[in-house]
């Protein structure tokens, strides 16, 4: 991996320096100060029990700026949102991280153009509007060795990212997947778990990848460990997963160390050092980025501790839709390890440009996912979906990925937005404005902008308390850190009733989107439980006393799930967004806010929403 510029990396060096042992920050003073001006961005209000007496959206962004001055240097987000990413002024979009390749005032001026002007059949020019993902049947070791067919626009987009992503392509070789889960099966197929056996994950939240990864390895042998997470704050529990990953092994390669750089649902980040450690004891390492802020991999950490297998994910516009593919990057010495795999690998894919708006060269083959979407618990599974080309992927919208890509065979509409004001007619006149404008934006600003807004989200949440409550009963509980200097654009939580009752997270997320604020559904896991939290503490947030015989043992504890609500925070969001959002949940205050809501979709003359 390329070095980052000096700036960037010195800024980020704190999280490199942390000790896995402990997971804590030798930064504690800094990290009062923080929670000190967060605490003041409120001032004098610190308890809210009526909706309809919060602040005006003004007086608490005065409120916000001089608690934290710097947000106002950031105001070059704000200009971009307003010049390329208009569709977000009526919408909140909290339902995703991501990373956009396009921007929407992007892909509306291309329709324009295109709507002008009568489109060839076929063009392999920056004319054509889109290009669509097919499925390519190779083998994953002959690819990485030897590559493979590339398209004109595979190469093109494939450096783009590999730039992006702050990557030496003399070191990586990358592949295109159709999404995480896709990615994730086609590690597992070619993986020697057979005698590299173990398989340890350090996920606190379900994810269908996993899931996939997980299921399959089992089936060649592996042996699946996970890390466990401490409750409330959803640490990771140091003590046990550095037990995992330096317990003695037969074999001098212990096998697969899956490891995300922070939790996409509670926002809690975690060590470099971990990767470090995992390498010292013959682990093979996969990096997930795929929670990662833009440009997060322009750290210090990642230029010492080069991971054997990365994987991100890539949408199409942000606030608009979602779908897009994944990068699978293979470190060039470690892709041996894949050898001993002989047959057709599935899960690769290839870029293609369309004919022309609607219309692809080989339909069949291709389809629509969304690459990172986390299902809620009890959402069933369902195939062939599309997303609205509106709205984000909260609601109804929202759909579970599918694992078999080759029962998919719905058509990828990803924007092949090219520089509208060109005149040639070559593929790489494509723009990547999205990409451009996190470039531009840079890491310390895009995490600086959304450290300010969740910290002050939470800080906002905390402070709603139902009325009349003689024990103070508080509205929303958050899991995971609290406010901290150092946390992740991510937000786990739940909204609890007058009488202590958990609301569906699936009914907020409803709720919300009746109110144009897209929010994601997510389950806890892997949850370690101390003895100081009984089982009637726990109970509170397990919704039915049916629910006290899952927690009796240690096993049940760590196989015990709980849905929440989650936010995540991109580097469009603005203050407006999240002031919304607490406005929003302030609502449910109001002890019949549930009654009033289900009376007025019924009154519409539309579908009574099932609680």
């Amino acid at each position: 991996m390329q070095y980052p510029c000096i700036r960037e990396a010195s800024a980020c060096f704190h999280i490199f320096c942390m000790d896995p042992s402990s997971d804590k920050l030798d930064c504690a003073s800094s990290n009062h100060e923080f929670k000190d001006s967060t605490s003041s961005s409120l001032y004098p209000f610190t308890e809210f029990t009526n909706h309809e007496s919060l602040p005006s959206l003004a007086e608490l962004f005065s409120s916000f700026t001089r608690a934290y001055p710097q947000y106002l240097k950031t105001c070059q987000a704000d200009q971009i949102r307003e010049q390329e990413y208009y569709h977000l002024v009526n919408h909140v979009c909290l339902d995703y991280i991501g990373n956009g390749l396009f921007s929407y005032e992007q892909q509306q001026s291309h329709y324009s153009a295109s709507a002008s002007t009568s489109a060839p059949l076929y063009s392999n020019s920056s004319s054509a509007p889109f290009f669509h993902i097919s499925n390519k049947p190779a083998n994953l070791y002959s690819v990485l060795q030897y590559g493979g067919q590339e398209s004109e626009l595979d190469s093109i987009i494939r450096k783009r990212i590999t730039s992006f992503m702050n990557i030496s392509e003399d070191e990586y070789s990358m592949v295109f997947t159709a999404n995480q889960s896709s990615a994730f099966r086609l590690l597992a197929d070619n993986y020697p778990f057979k005698s590299n056996r173990d398989l340890l994950t350090v996920y606190d939240y379900v994810n269908e990848a996993v899931e996939i990864l997980t299921d399959c390895s089992k089936k060649k042998g592996a042996r699946v460990m996970s890390a466990e997470f401490s409750w409330p704050k959803m640490g990771i529990h140091s003590k046990n997963l550095s037990k995992m990953v330096t317990s003695k092994c037969k074999n001098k390669t212990r096998g697969l160390f899956v490891f995300p750089l922070q939790s996409r649902t509670t926002g809690a980040r975690y060590s470099y050092q971990w990767l470090r450690k995992a390498q010292e004891n013959g682990w093979h390492v996969l990096l997930d980025s795929t929670a990662s802020e833009a440009k997060e991999m322009e750290t210090l950490g990642l230029s010492f501790f080069r991971p054997d297998f990365l994987y991100c994910s890539f949408y199409k516009i942000f606030g608009e839709n979602p779908s897009g593919f994944g990068c699978l990057f293979v470190k060039k010495s470690s892709a041996a390890v894949f050898k001993s795999s002989t047959g057709t690998s599935i899960g690769i894919v290839s870029l293609f440009p369309a004919t022309k708006h609607g219309q692809y060269l080989d339909k069949s083959s291709s389809f629509d996912v969304d690459p990172e979407h986390q299902p809620s618990p009890s959402e069933p599974k369902k195939a062939n979906l599309a997303h609205s080309s509106s709205s984000c992927s909260s609601g109804s919208i929202q759909q579970e990925i599918v694992s078999e890509i080759t029962e998919l065979d719905n058509s990828l509409n990803i924007t092949d937005l090219g520089n509208r004001d060109a005149t040639s007619s070559g593929a790489s006149d494509i723009e990547f404005r999205g990409l451009d404008h996190a470039d531009s934006l840079g890491l310390i600003l895009i995490r600086s902008r959304s450290r300010y807004l969740v910290n002050w989200l939470i800080n906002a949440m905390m402070s709603l308390q139902h009325p009349h409550s003689e024990f103070g009963l508080p509205l929303v509980k958050i899991y995971g850190p609290k406010v901290k200097f150092d946390r992740g654009p991510a937000l786990a939580f739940n909204i609890f009733d007058w009488k202590g009752g958990k609301v569906d997270p699936q009914l907020v997320q409803k709720l919300a989107d009746r109110n144009n604020i897209s929010l994601g559904l997510g389950a806890l896991k892997n949850i370690w439980f101390s003895d100081k939290h009984d089982e009637e503490s726990t109970l509170l947030h397990t919704r039915t006393p049916e629910h006290r015989r899952l927690l009796r043992n240690k096993k049940d504890k760590l196989n015990f799930s709980m849905s929440v609500s989650t936010a995540s925070f991109a580097m469009l969001t603005n203050f407006q967004d999240t002031y919304r959002l607490w406005a929003f949940t302030s609502k449910f205050l109001d002890a019949d806010f549930v009654e009033k809501e289900r009376w007025r979709y019924t009154a519409l003359n539309q579908r009574a929403i099932e609680v």
